[in-house]
């Protein structure tokens, strides 16, 4: 039996600047949900309110459920990175973090050009808006505006955790929730006026109807609009309990995520006429005409710049989460000193502005390459599979701790014993699978937009070839260059480091994670206090939780 005592007593937390549930959880719906994403799926009536059930049944729950458990039984720095590391070994560990980085930058990269045509509902003007969103013009000059805008974005990203998680907060409560708010309230007076939705509200329009291959495809875009509600384990250190916390901020996430689509895209389909639906300006519509129900026709463009703090809120959270983890890790070793560098506020700036750099370029090609169309569709379906891909690796890493690992604390466990984690595990991987295929199917506009199927398919294929290929580079560079170890980096070793084993293993070990890495040496340098693979603790012993208490710096 190890003596924890000393451990729990001289055990100090570095980072002492802790940010709120409250912040967290608005920072995780900024990641996930936006009123901006209801058009797309109100084309498809009430059946839509059954698209995201059964997206967040077979995909947002079981993603929510496993990074609950993995956050609170490995609540070190990390976040995918640690337990990927944890479950199948460091190498597939840090290709999540590129992975995320690399589709943080092309996805941005690629959705910039679609905010040149909604300039225009800035302004008081509706009629000239919609015929700007129609025929745009000067787009180049406009996106390049914008472009300006996200760099000013990331220079107060770069500010620290803080500062960003304050505008998360904020810019979801301004941007999504008070909107969304206005728009029940509103609607059941529209309804009261005698308007008649454009939608029957029959409980039987609730069963989707079968469209071929398209409904498959709808399923596969309601999977992917549910990513990304994990990525925020990068901040799970500035939590006060970081195990706890977490979950709370997740599930609760998930409720307002679920809220937002669903009443939203209803709302959206009873007051337009489907055959009248546009993507780009139909949500500024639906308040134009829920605002002339109280005589303000005009709250579209108040609505307009609400959702601008909530893209504010999405940006600088999408901007700082990957790079902040994928600096922590780097700073292991993993990564070439130059970008491992930090600001004053501790943040990896090098990182940012590269990532910044990559999205300017994508940002220009969209609107400069010839087929517009068929570049932006390749882009997005090669995210969607890479996206995919990461869930995979963190599903199948879930069942392999709850077999290499079974013993660890956890605060919080999927229910069900092993039977309920294999149904939530292969739930999860067969969505993710679904996706996948279904990504790399040649859409029937194929011929079109990008030449043939195979042209379409083996081009997504390069293009993910490519960035798994960086993602080795990097890995096998790190295992020849110990130099790029940070030996004042404050990132734990693996638990399997500590246990003396080359690689993730079976042990029987019941110490704490936390409890385990107090007091060692960073990753990269030799461990300074090893434990054994089957280390026993007590029952007591291990819902210790030694965490400094110091909330009068926790955000609110």
């Amino acid at each position: 039996m190890v003596e924890l005592a000393d451990v729990q007593t001289n055990h100090k937390i570095k980072q002492k600047t802790y940010i709120s549930v409250l912040a967290l959880t608005m920072m995780n719906v900024s990641m996930v949900a936006s009123l901006s994403n209801d058009v797309q799926q109100a084309f498809y009536g009430l059946s839509s309110v059954t698209y995201f059930a059964l997206g967040a049944i077979f995909f947002f729950i079981p993603t929510g459920l496993v990074a609950a458990e993995l956050a609170s039984g490995w609540s070190n720095r990390g976040g995918i990175f640690r337990w990927v590391g944890e479950g199948i070994g460091k190498g597939w560990g840090l290709a999540c973090l590129l992975i995320l980085w690399f589709q943080t930058m092309i996805l941005f990269g690629m959705t910039m050009p679609s905010f040149t045509a909604t300039i225009m509902f800035y302004t008081p003007h509706y009629d000239s808006a919609v015929q700007f969103a129609q025929n745009p013009q000067h787009e180049i000059l406009i996106m390049t505006g914008w472009i300006i805008l996200y760099w000013l974005l990331a220079f107060m990203a770069t500010r620290g955790v803080k500062a960003f998680s304050k505008m998360a907060k904020y810019g979801v409560i301004i941007g999504s929730l008070i909107p969304l708010v206005i728009m029940i309230i509103l609607a059941g007076v529209w309804l009261a006026q005698g308007h008649t939705p454009e939608i029957s509200m029959a409980p039987k329009n609730l069963i989707p109807k079968w469209n071929g291959f398209s409904t498959l495809a709808l399923a596969a875009g309601v999977f992917f609009s549910y990513t990304g509600i994990d990525m925020n384990a990068a901040h799970i250190k500035q939590l006060k309990n970081p195990g706890k916390d977490f979950t709370k901020a997740l599930f609760i996430s998930i409720g307002i995520a679920f809220m937002i689509f669903v009443v939203g895209t209803v709302i959206v389909a009873m007051v337009i006429p489907n055959n009248e639906l546009n993507i780009v300006y139909s949500l500024f519509s639906v308040f134009k005409v829920l605002g002339a129900t109280i005589g303000m026709p005009w709250l579209y463009m108040v609505l307009a710049w609400a959702l601008l703090c909530n893209t504010f809120a999405m940006v600088v959270t999408n901007m700082a989460g990957p790079s902040f983890m994928l600096g922590q890790v780097g700073a292991s070793g993993f990564l070439p000193k130059w970008f491992q560098h930090k600001n004053k506020f501790n943040m990896p700036s090098r990182l940012m502005y590269t990532q910044m750099i990559g999205m300017t370029l994508i940002a220009y090609l969209v609107k400069l390459v010839p087929n517009v169309e068929g570049f932006v569709i390749l882009l997005t379906q090669t995210v969607t599979v890479l996206y995919l891909f990461y869930y995979v690796l963190m599903f199948t890493t879930f069942l392999k701790l709850r077999y290499n690992q079974p013993n660890r604390p956890r605060s919080f466990k999927v229910p069900g014993g092993k039977f309920g984690a294999w149904v939530v595990a292969l739930v999860g991987l067969g969505s993710c699978i679904f996706g996948i295929v279904l990504a790399l199917y040649p859409p029937a506009q194929i011929a079109a937009e990008v030449g043939s199927p195979v042209v379409y398919v083996s081009t997504i294929l390069i293009l993910v070839t490519v960035i798994l290929g960086i993602c080795f580079i990097v890995y096998q560079a790190s295992k020849r260059h110990p130099e790029w170890v940070d030996v004042n980096n404050n990132f734990d070793p693996f638990t399997w480091q500590i246990e003396g084993l080359k690689k993730p293993g079976k042990v029987l070990s019941n110490v704490p994670t936390a409890v385990m890495s107090a007091d060692q040496n960073p990753m990269g340098m030799s461990i300074k206090r090893p434990y054994k693979p089957n280390e026993q603790v007590s029952t007591a012993e291990t819902k210790v939780n030694p965490q400094h208490d110091d909330s009068k710096n926790e955000s609110k």
